[in-house]
């Protein structure tokens, strides 16, 4: 069937493949690195409790078969190595059937790892990289023209991210459509980066430009997708630029480097890729393949598509438990106040007025003053967002910040490497308290005269001083060598 490819598209798939194995290697390397402290067997939110209250069909992965930590490191470093030989081009040398199940074990790896990692994965970009991923699989390799029905359905993702992105903002905050919203943005978003501070003190009607810019861009070019070239090329281009200038500006994992990915697939490539390289026709099982897969997900984007056009329309939801067919979105509320959660210890065992506490430093997440924001994009903080959650709202922290504290009595090892500073390197502390700050970022006259990118208020007190607890002898009475008593109020 002749128009079942593309051959003018073969670097468009080609960049999109490496550059999609960038971002699936920096997912499985930030699940190795943290697992442990977040979900692993002894962690803040164990996977074997979620195995046991969840059945199959809500969840299905790997870890459904069996977990251990031992495991889990060994499907995420899997994940890593195998993303590492995408990058190098190894399915390039497979025949297309080999080349297609290579592209298939990345996916199943991590939607494995989304399927148990609960509150820790619950962002939209887990969703569109797996439903990237599993589009992926289906493109071919170099010894196959491109189909022409993957390259439509990835538009049609790109599509929904964007356009998706947009309507939550019409309809959300009035701020977008007073164009106002970015005079609090770049200060309130949950980890600001190292240009965060400049973006923010920029003159109100460049703010309002941006965000009358960012409406055009997710309200108007989504739908020259869909044009013949070169306009869907210039409306990925006017995407990869809006994409760009949200990394220049913040942290928000791979969302954005997975949605210039996207862009990049529609670009045609042709005044500068040459000659195609040599390519079959496709097998008739790969066209049937091709076909069945996409009758599939236009099934499944039924929900989506009804989503997108709904005034109730939800962000970030999967409606189907392996995430083929998902809808996004990001913002539609805006913070004004930036509020933060500080954690702090002592190892005082009895407290009182002039009790002294010591801070922990995060890695991502604002807390000293004078510490300019650090760009950790695509690498994702999982810990770090979840605490700009839990400044919003207790809510979002009940289930893991009691066992985070718990953690920090015990000085736990794997918790404290999601830390940038432990104030108490020699032992645990005595007793651990959270306060929440408001935060706002200084202007040219303060950061000159104090050298600090952030003052901060004290606002009110997020826990209450927890002490360590005393550990028990054998025939268990409370050891001498144990922790301090209950605490009072700090």
């Amino acid at each position: 069937m002749e128009w079942f490819t593309a051959d003018g598209y073969w670097l468009s798939r080609l960049i999109f493949q490496r550059a999609l194995a960038v971002v699936y290697l920096a997912a499985f390397v930030s699940a190795a690195l943290q697992f442990r402290a977040l979900i692993g067997s002894r962690g803040m939110l164990p996977v074997p409790e979620l195995l046991r209250y969840t059945p199959w069909r809500a969840a299905p992965g790997l870890f459904r078969l069996h977990y251990s930590d031992r495991f889990f490191a060994l499907v995420a470093w899997t994940g890593a190595a195998v993303s590492l030989a995408l990058l190098a081009g190894l399915d390039a040398h497979l025949p297309l059937g080999a080349a297609m199940a290579l592209w298939a074990v990345p996916w199943v790896l991590y939607l494995s790892i989304v399927q148990v990692g609960q509150v820790w994965y619950g962002f939209g970009w887990e969703s569109l990289l797996l439903e990237t991923g599993f589009l992926a699989v289906f493109l071919g390799n170099s010894g196959t023209a491109a189909p022409v029905l993957v390259l439509w359905l990835v538009r049609w993702l790109l599509f929904r991210v964007e356009f998706g992105a947009g309507l939550i903002k019409i309809r959300g905050d009035e701020c977008w459509r007073r164009l106002t919203c970015l005079e609090f943005h770049h200060e309130t978003q949950p980890m600001p980066g190292p240009l965060s501070w400049f973006f923010h003190r920029l003159p109100k009607p460049v703010h309002r430009a941006e965000v009358a810019a960012n409406h055009f861009t997710q309200l108007v070019v989504p739908f020259l997708l869909f044009t013949p070239q070169p306009v869907a090329s210039v409306a990925a281009g006017l995407m990869v630029v809006t994409q760009l200038w949200l990394v220049l500006s913040g942290n928000f994992a791979w969302l954005n480097w997975l949605t210039i990915v996207l862009a990049l697939s529609v670009v045609d490539w042709s005044l500068i890729a040459g000659r195609p390289p040599t390519q079959s026709a496709p097998p008739l099982w790969y066209e049937v393949v091709v076909i069945a897969v996409t009758a599939l997900v236009l099934v499944l984007s039924y929900r989506p598509a009804r989503n997108l056009l709904s005034r109730r329309q939800v962000m970030n939801r999967s409606f189907d438990p392996l995430h083929l067919v998902n809808t996004y979105g990001a913002f539609g509320s805006i913070s004004r106040m930036r509020l933060e959660v500080v954690v702090e210890g002592t190892d005082e065992p009895v407290i009182h007025e002039g009790t002294r506490w010591l801070e922990y430093g995060f890695r991502g997440k604002p807390g000293d003053p004078r510490r300019l924001p650090r760009q950790f994009a695509p690498y994702h903080l999982r810990l770090d967002w979840l605490m700009w959650f839990a400044a919003l709202s207790p809510a979002y922290a009940r289930s893991w910040f009691g066992p985070f504290v718990e953690r920090l009595l015990r000085g736990d090892r794997d918790t404290l490497r999601l830390l940038r500073h432990n104030p108490f390197p020699d032992g645990p502390p005595a007793h651990v308290r959270a306060r929440v700050f408001h935060y706002r970022f200084t202007d040219w006259r303060e950061l000159r005269a104090t050298g600090r990118w952030w003052e901060r208020t004290y606002v009110r007190d997020f826990m209450r001083p927890v002490a360590r607890p005393v550990p028990l002898r054998p025939d268990g009475r409370p050891s001498a060598k144990g922790g301090g008593g209950p605490s009072g109020a700090g």
